[in-house]
């Protein structure tokens, strides 16, 4: 069913390619107008049901002290290195200058008042955190409304302040906080050309040719400005998170032009044998159009799959990512055949093969065979799966070992979120923290926020306050801000340690377990822990918590579709358990570099830092809906040269190495595209990219490539075994492979190949 309604769409936008064509840019400007007219910006709310830092928060919005909108800081030092603001110089005069101006900004609601403090005294100012004990730094911290009141221009008008001082005062001044977190532009924009044009150079090389090399990226093009043009629109709907867009960028081209990838090359090896072109692009599209649903779709319920975790921004982020996926797939299906249809026969032209391709026969040159599609190596790959079929116990067991040992690392895994800590020295928010670090101590670039309800008992108050500054993870704690109507107070605790380090963590914890409990009681008073830190550091606990739960999950369903698709046990339990390897080498990897710091400084990372909180799920849900794909592929023609032969190891070699060239191009298109992004200045970008592009290049080279021949050597005959009761109890017909085993759609097919392909039924 799936087949033929695949024929007849495919088919149906060959033979109306400008009418398709048309109408996907009138969709993409609709898009693009709409985002323009009704979208709205990203937003990270940590909001989480049920986690202590949400009830802070939501004690802070009652209380109305004015500490639940957003923040940022202005952080300043004397340019003269011999002066402090404990002068009575141009120094202080100029940081009451800086801290007037602040003020008089758009929105701005309030600003701490060194310049005032100081005139109190230094030690009054010490002791309020607002200038650093040597005098030589001071810090205006201005609080702003809900990010809901407020846009890029604030800002703007904040930074273009900033720069106008900077030439009129004796100051450096440095500048940081939510607002530059939130309205900051999102890496990406680099990362994304620079990941076409590697996309391009390796399709130039797969096919020879400019234009089979075009209409995959143009495609991707097209989808991807759908795609996020249609986040954005959400976006002012509800709330985004800043991650969606640049993830789903990544994940968008890396699927877009593989999807189309494995299209265009079913669609010239039909040009190859003869059938007129549209007509190939309908088959290319029923035949490899049907593994590329059967994989997006796994991509989207995979990704969807991680609203187990009951974290919103999460499931809102996933929802976003999956949606540009889906808008992928639906490109492969119905723009890319009437690109394919456009270009008509001009696509069976491979450069300077396309005299002897004309021939319509094998012909060989030198190392090479030339047919009517491409030219591929005669037998390099034959000639590696063929030894690795001869010798399957060391290459199992050295890959396996190898791969452990890679995985080894996750043991020592730490989630958290990069800070500003974390940026190059070139950003202005970077060296305002190092600044506050140097000045304050480290812990006041992450403070953390009690909320208290003290239930008609305000002494309580005090009691904490004494009791939290004794602990010895909190280096010192603000006065409390008490709201007059409720009673609520807040207090701005800071720790000695940094917004990253585990200690933190630690101290939050202990705040919860030991401290509050022995000044609260069982009584009605209560109180919470909240801000940043303590809200990064509830989210982690929160997914490392479900992390199993969504991984059991995803593994189940994967393991249900194989079984459907290649009706035997073993082989989907293997596929199981080697994609569990590749992404678990891929997590070690990421804490080597980013944790370890080996091997940071090649993508640019200046610090190590801990692994975004969310990240793990968020790969694991990605990087197991994109494994399936080659698992399809590869697995659908072995099983088909598996019921045409009866012979496994003739199955293994033929099937691996026929598909072989198209998977490692697919491989690399992705790995290419998820590289780019390991160079944008966001760690939490880079650990993205990196994470992706690891996990891809380990799944396509040691697993595909080694593991899978090797275990399925081993495993011989029982490799499609499958028990009669299970049998009669599975529909019949499974995707990919009829009762025949003549290809369907599960085999991509080697450009090339001198097998004569199954009619389409």
């Amino acid at each position: 069913m799936l087949t033929k309604a695949l024929l007849r769409l495919g088919g149906s936008a060959a033979r109306h390619p400008w009418r398709v064509i048309a109408a996907w840019l009138l969709v993409a400007a609709l898009a693009v107008v709409a985002a323009v007219a009704v979208g709205g910006r990203t937003a990270d709310s940590m909001t989480v049901p049920g986690l202590d830092s949400q009830r802070a928060a939501e004690l802070i919005a009652r209380a109305g002290t004015g500490q639940a909108g957003m923040t940022a800081q202005v952080v300043v030092t004397p340019l003269d290195s011999g002066a402090t603001f404990f002068d009575h110089g141009t120094a202080r005069t100029a940081l009451a200058h800086v801290q007037a101006e602040v003020t008089r900004l758009p929105h701005v609601l309030g600003t701490s008042d060194p310049a005032g403090a100081l005139d109190l005294g230094g030690n009054a100012a010490v002791r309020g955190g607002l200038v650093s004990a040597d005098g030589r730094i001071a810090v205006i911290r201005v609080q702003y409304p809900d990010q809901s009141q407020l846009a890029t221009s604030d800002l703007d008008a904040l930074v273009g302040l900033g720069e106008r001082l900077r030439g009129e005062m004796p100051l450096r001044i440095e500048m940081g906080g939510d607002l530059f977190y939130v309205f900051s532009d999102a890496d990406g924009g680099a990362s994304e050309l620079i990941g076409i044009l590697a996309a391009a150079a390796i399709l130039f090389l797969a096919f020879g040719s400019l234009l089979a090399a075009a209409l995959p990226i143009g495609m991707a093009v097209f989808g991807l400005t759908v795609g996020v043009a249609t986040m954005t629109v959400l976006a002012g709907m509800t709330e985004i998170p800043t991650f969606a867009p640049v993830l789903g960028s990544m994940v968008g081209l890396g699927v877009g032009i593989d999807y189309a990838l494995f299209v265009l090359s079913r669609h010239r090896e039909y040009l190859a044998r003869g059938v007129e072109p549209r007509e190939a692009a309908g088959r290319a599209v029923a035949t490899a159009g049907r593994p590329v649903v059967f994989a997006g779709g796994t991509v989207v319920v995979s990704i969807l799959g991680m609203a187990v975790a009951n974290v919103p921004f999460m499931t809102v982020g996933g929802l976003a990512v999956s949606l540009v996926v889906l808008i992928m797939v639906v490109a492969s299906v119905t723009l890319l055949p009437a690109f394919l249809g456009a270009a008509g026969p001009r696509l069976a032209r491979v450069g300077r093969f396309s005299r002897v391709a004309r021939l319509g026969r094998p012909v060989r040159l030198g190392r090479w065979r030339v047919t009517g599609a491409s030219a591929v190596p005669a037998h390099g790959w034959r000639r590696w799966i063929g030894h690795v079929n001869r010798h399957p116990v060391p290459y199992a067991v050295g890959a396996a070992g190898l791969l452990l040992a890679a995985t080894l690392p996750v043991l020592g895994l730490r989630v958290g979120l990069p800070d500003d800590g974390t940026l190059p020295q070139n950003r202005t928010e970077r060296r305002a923290y190092d600044l506050v670090a140097d000045g304050f101590g480290p812990g006041t670039n992450g403070p953390l926020v009690l909320a208290v309800d003290p239930a008609g008992a305000p002494a309580v108050v005090d009691r904490l306050v004494a009791a939290v500054g004794a602990d010895p993870g909190v280096a010192s704690v603000a006065p409390a801000r008490v709201d007059e109507a409720t009673g609520i107070a807040t207090l701005v605790v800071f720790p000695t340690t940094g917004p990253q380090e585990q200690a933190t963590a630690d101290t939050v914890a202990r705040l919860r377990a030991d401290v509050l409990p022995g000044v609260i009681g069982p009584g009605p008073a209560r109180a919470h822990v909240g801000g940043a830190a303590a809200s990064l550091s509830d989210v982690g606990q929160r997914t490392s918590q479900r992390l199993p739960i969504f991984v059991a999950a995803v593994l189940a369903l994967s393991f249900v579709l194989l079984l459907l698709v290649f009706r035997s046990v073993l082989v989907p339990l293997k596929a199981v358990l080697l994609n569990l390897l590749s992404i678990g080498a891929a997590y070690g990897t990421m804490v080597a570099v980013f944790q370890w710091g080996w091997g940071g400084a090649l993508i640019g990372l200046e610090a190590t830092v801990p692994i975004v909180s969310f990240l793990p799920m968020f790969l694991f849900a990605i990087l197991f809906g994109l494994s399936m794909d080659y698992e399809v592929f590869l697995l659908s023609r072995v099983r088909e040269e598996y019921l045409r032969t009866g012979d496994n190891g003739t199955a293994i070699v033929e099937g691996i190495s026929g598909t072989a060239r198209v998977i490692t191009s697919a491989a690399l298109i992705m790995v290419a595209v998820f590289l780019s992004f390991a160079v944008a200045e966001d760690p939490s970008t880079k650990m993205f990219g990196l994470g992706l592009a690891t996990a891809i290049l380990i799944d396509a080279t040691v697993v595909r490539m080694v593991l899978v021949p090797a275990t399925m050597t081993l495993l011989g005959r029982a490799n499609w075994w499958l028990p009669g009761w299970l049998d009669r109890i599975l529909p019949q017909g499974p995707a990919g492979i009829d009762a025949a085993g003549d290809i369907d759609a599960g085999y991509m097919g080697e450009a090339g190949s001198d097998r004569v392909l199954a009619p389409i039924r």
